[in-house]
């Protein structure tokens, strides 16, 4: 019997070529080729489990056309060299082995490549310099380098190009080529007025500019023939006022549309304009989910003989079987939900979708591409040891053992969850009457959408699994000794940092999550310390629920702007704007020196003077400092070499560092 996800799971065959269901893996570039840009081993097995898991497509990112002049990642493929087919056969006939069609999105970054990464101006339409160049430039103190104007010979050059990598991957076994044309790379370079300033047949009209786009297609048809599926990514709008917008966007899809046979629909542009758009195409846990979906139901209303796909935090197969089933679209395009759980379409297929583990959009996966290591994921601790666990399953424990777990927290469950997965006797001690330790906290507020289904997938988890879990329960020395257990995970977390200053202990001074979940009072008028993801989640808050609120910080503009960096991820900017949308002012610069009853008193760093803010309540949200002292008074309750210390009690993080530690420690016990 299959499952009630008929549309997602509905086979369709593009010229010949079989798809098993409507799931494509949007393209991730997982750093794991060689540094001359070929599949590794790694490779091969670090993309095994999406193909194993159930999609139909697995696309690899950014493959590049011709890394001597296109070059933007250390570890990109490289598809200008026969010597890359014999590697990316191994790619191509692993995904095979599951039914799954491997595949890469191939590209030219143009105007994108720096003259510090291959030694000379990058290539474009134009002879341009882009606005992230003159950043670029300032930063390494050099002149702005304009992009060289692409020559006929050279465009002839850079469309065989195109057509040799989608052939290469013909020859390695691959059927299907994801042709990248949209987020301001090459191909969008020659489509956008905002890069194009030709005056030649390339330039000023739509088909003109859409000339290159088409020979690019029309090669890759010639080089590959019938049997062979073009895929082509868009940015439906690119968002920048100057830039390519979807009315005209749809005009150039009639253009190109009898040369593809997918049209793959994000939007945005990737790095130019210092990332400003990076959020159109890669949403952060504050955008709204299927965030560029209607651009994809509107391209399918105007070309409804197009296959299309959708793509844009697409977070769950109940969107996907919605959209689809609405007609909005084909298929659904998803990057980062696979990599919190690359056996999605397998466990929706068995008509299980609770035991989805939910993507946070945090992007821990994506802050790993610079400085590069492989992308491992804040929820999935398996990617970060897929080379260990091939088959994405953690063996069991040659010698059965009984287990402590202190702590119920993320890194707490993910421990016991992974000891029982060894096989072992594991108990879990949780001081409070509830799991979730912190991260009940965190997912308070109710934009944290995301958040709150890891919290609910988490505890469901935790219940299931085979474990003695005891609430309200302070695993104290004597009590672990008693048990004799043989080895121990600590996981007790931090708590939250109480500066000692005049006033802090007043009855309205409070820790900012406590408030947010109605563990104490609030009055009308708060004031936030700290400036940090906590501090402000809370002051947006807040201000939703109609509370007059601002916010002070010690540090200046400069180095806030790294710390929110390094604690909201990407999402750093959307909280800053978000909180200029709501006028929730930002007192930068400003220290805490006292709490009196209706006012707080800071110091102004800046002019050395003292302020006074009026407020009648108090949240902290200065940092957290790890719970040393629970730990070292347990470090003895078994063999020392079997206690760990995971999460934050060993080093205040985030839950990646929380899952992901919690996982390696359990899973060599």
């Amino acid at each position: 019997m299959g499952s009630k996800y008929k549309h997602v799971f509905e086979p369709i065959r593009i010229r010949g070529v079989d798809l098993k269901n409507r799931i494509i893996m949007a393209p991730p570039s997982p750093n794991v080729a060689s540094p001359d840009g070929f599949v590794t081993r790694d490779f091969v097995d670090w993309m095994r489990p999406f193909a194993r898991g159930g999609a139909a497509v697995i696309y690899v990112g950014n493959a590049s056309v011709d890394r001597t002049e296109c070059f933007d990642e250390d570890y990109q493929l490289e598809l200008n060299d026969d010597k890359a087919i014999l590697p990316l056969s191994w790619y191509a006939e692993m995904a095979a082995q599951y039914g799954c069609h491997a595949s890469l999105e191939i590209n030219h970054n143009g105007k994108d490549t720096t003259f510090e990464a291959v030694g000379h101006p990058p290539y474009s339409a134009s002879p341009i310099i882009t606005a992230s160049e003159y950043t670029r430039a300032k930063q390494l103190g050099r002149d702005p380098i304009p992009a060289i104007e692409m020559t006929h010979e050279k465009i002839a050059e850079t469309v065989e190009k195109y057509a040799m990598a989608a052939f290469r991957m013909k020859q390695a076994g691959m059927n299907v080529v994801l042709v990248h044309g949209g987020h301001g790379n090459l191909i969008s370079q020659f489509a956008s007025k905002l890069y194009n300033k030709r005056t030649d047949e390339y330039g000023g009209s739509l088909e003109n500019r859409a000339r290159f786009a088409i020979e690019v297609c029309k090669a890759i048809r010639e080089k590959c023939g019938p049997d062979f599926v073009i895929d082509f990514r868009i940015s439906a709008d690119e968002i920048a006022e100057e830039g390519m917008h979807f009315e005209e966007t749809l005009d150039f899809i009639e253009l190109i549309k009898p040369y593809i046979d997918i049209i793959n629909v994000s939007a945005g542009l990737h790095s130019d304009f210092d990332f400003k758009y990076y959020r159109n195409w890669c949403q952060n846990y504050l955008m709204p989910r299927g965030f560029n979906a209607h651009y994809a139901r509107d391209v399918k209303k105007r070309h409804p003989d197009l296959l299309v796909t959708a793509v844009g935090s697409i977070v769950s197969l109940d969107m996907a079987e919605e959209y689809i089933s609405e007609g909005w679209c084909d298929f659904v395009a998803m990057c980062r939900p696979l990599m919190a759980d690359p056996e999605m379409p397998r466990k929706y297929a068995m008509n299980m979708p609770e035991e989805r583990r939910p993507c946070l959009r945090c992007d821990q996966c994506a802050a790993r591409l610079f400085p590069p290591r492989p992308l491992t994921c804040a929820v999935n601790p398996y990617l970060s040891m897929v080379f260990e666990f091939k088959d994405g399953r953690v063996p069991k424990a040659p010698v059965k053992k009984k287990v402590a777990v202190v702590g119920g927290g993320p890194a707490g469950i993910q421990a016991m969850l992974a000891l029982c997965e060894r096989g072992h006797d594991v108990t879990l001690y949780e001081k409070s009457g509830q799991l979730g330790g912190n991260l009940i906290g965190a997912a308070a507020p109710p934009f944290k959408i995301d958040l709150q289904d890891y919290l609910e997938w988490l505890i469901l988890q935790a219940k299931k699994a085979p474990a003695r879990i005891l609430l309200n329960t302070e695993a104290t020395k004597d009590i672990l000794e008693v048990e004799n257990y043989d080895a121990i995970i600590i996981a007790v977390g931090a708590k939250p940092l109480i500066p000692n200053l005049p006033g802090i202990d007043k009855p309205h001074v409070h820790w900012a999550p406590d408030a947010e979940l109605g563990k104490v009072p609030v009055g009308d008028k708060i004031a936030i310390v700290g400036a940090g993801a906590v501090g402000l989640e809370a002051a947006l808050d807040f201000k939703q629920a109609g509370k007059e609120v601002f916010v002070v910080e010690m540090q200046d503009e400069t180095t806030h702007r790294l710390t929110l960096r390094a604690s909201a991820g990407n999402a750093s900017n959307e909280l800053m704007s978000l909180m200029k949308e709501h006028q929730i002012p930002l007192y930068l610069s400003n220290k805490l020196e006292e709490v009196c009853d209706d006012k707080i008193v800071c110091r102004d760093l800046k002019n050395n003077k003292t302020v006074e803010y009026e407020c009648d309540t108090v949240l902290l949200a200065i940092g957290m400092v790890p719970l040393h002292n629970v730990a070292d008074s347990l470090r003895r309750c078994a063999p020392e070499t079997e206690v760990h210390l995971v999460g934050d009690v060993r080093k205040v993080g985030n839950i990646s560092t929380a899952v992901n530690s919690a996982f390696q420690a359990a899973v060599h016990i």
